[in-house]
């Protein structure tokens, strides 16, 4: 693989994504970011959704800290304003929760079940305090990341999940079945909080602990499924059989950027071997090329309609953890996954004439949705992606 090639179209993506976002998405009028972009990035829904406001604050702060060309006016002022508007229309007031969507103006329109909006809300307001030095934002993110551990590891009770007698639940303070998504999140979101200060990461040691085990649970043999009991007990049905390849190779690095930190071999290995290696060889097309966004383990077909399709996300992370893997390791086979998934990616999703990604692929490989931004595609994983590879592909050039 020419790493200089591939870096330097990283770069251009990376370049062509920020370019789409910072044009299109930016409301000069109420604050915060239009969402839903049409191809050419034409306002299509004025609802904004919480968790993508605030992860394009997150991505915006990101960018503002590591890349000088980033390090800009612009970009710190925008995403100063993003947060603004996350502080005080995404928050609920008075309360640790957030709103899943608002209108355009900010008003209220939609709760989530769902911890995520809060998580994201965590990670803005910890990168905004580090690109601006106001505290008042890591005081923020502090009050809200207690909440989000307390729904995830205590008591959820707060989001509104219902207690039905068939869910088995029987009042108890977590739901019988736990997704992945959980504590693969609140690891991220701990080691964003945290960063690099030794000090504050210890005073979270036991839920950094907690999310490892939990993640772990997942694993049952060469699957690892999305959903577990709460002891990570194997749970009935088409649900406990699914698996989502994505989130699973997510999973993976994050997993891996715990053990380097650890200096853990044996989680290194889990890492590398069942979460993304293994998730890749269930999820990968043979025949189509790129990855599936749902399987069953047992191999009935996904109940889900777009099992199928080839999403955005799912390759971001496959890329960023299979480098992160030859990263680790300095092992080909590595490498030469990332470089298949790189090529499909490359081939598929982007867009030369107006910049940024298609999102949504048929299991064909052809354009399904041609948005943009949508209520789950925003400024996040491609920027994120690209960023990250830099990174790395800068470190194994040198």
């Amino acid at each position: 693989m020419d790493i200089g090639v591939v870096l330097a179209r990283c770069e251009r993506e990376l370049l062509q994504s920020m370019q789409f976002w910072l044009q299109h998405s930016h409301d000069h009028v109420h604050g915060g970011f239009h969402n839903c972009l049409t191809r050419k990035g034409e306002v299509y829904d004025t609802m904004k959704y919480g968790w993508l406001q605030c992860r394009q604050v997150w991505m915006y702060c990101k960018l503002y800290n590591s890349l000088p060309q980033y390090h800009t006016p612009q970009v710190l002022e925008a995403a100063v304003k993003g947060g603004e508007f996350a502080r005080k229309h995404i928050k609920i007031p008075g309360e640790t929760r957030c709103y899943f969507a608002v209108t355009e103006d900010g008003r209220p329109a939609r709760l989530q079940r769902k911890p995520y909006t809060e998580c994201f809300y965590v990670m803005a307001m910890s990168e905004l305090c580090r690109s601006t030095g106001d505290v008042s934002y890591q005081e923020e993110a502090r009050s809200m990341l207690e909440q989000v551990i307390k729904w995830v590891r205590e008591d959820d009770s707060g989001l509104g999940i219902p207690r039905l007698p068939g869910s088995g639940g029987d009042g108890a303070p977590l739901p019988a079945a736990r997704e992945l998504g959980r504590p693969m999140m609140l690891l991220n979101v701990l080691s964003e909080f945290c960063g690099g200060e030794g000090e504050l990461r210890s005073s979270y040691a036991q839920h950094f602990d907690w999310c490892v085990k939990a993640i772990l649970q997942h694993c049952h043999g060469e699957w690892v499924h999305e959903f577990v009991g709460v002891d990570g007990e194997r749970v009935p049905g088409s649900q406990g059989r699914l698996t989502n390849p994505g989130h699973v190779m997510e999973a993976g690095w994050f997993l891996l950027q715990e053990a380097a930190i650890r200096g853990d071999k044996e989680l290194k290995q889990k890492a590398i071997e069942h979460f993304i290696v293994g998730a890749h060889a269930m999820g990968r097309d043979r025949e189509q090329g790129g990855v599936f966004y749902f399987l069953d383990s047992e191999g009935f077909s996904p109940t889900q309609l777009e099992w199928s399709m080839k999403l955005w996300w799912v390759h971001c992370e496959g890329m960023v953890a299979f480098l992160a893997a030859y990263q680790h390791t300095r092992e080909e086979r590595l490498l030469s996954t990332f470089k298949e998934l790189f090529d499909y990616s490359m081939s598929k999703f982007p867009d030369d004439e107006h910049g940024e990604w298609f999102g949504y692929l048929t299991g064909e490989g052809r354009v399904n949705q041609t948005f943009k931004g949508g209520p789950y595609k925003g400024c996040f994983h491609v920027p994120r992606c690209m960023l990250m590879c830099l990174n790395m592909l800068t470190k194994m050039k040198e």
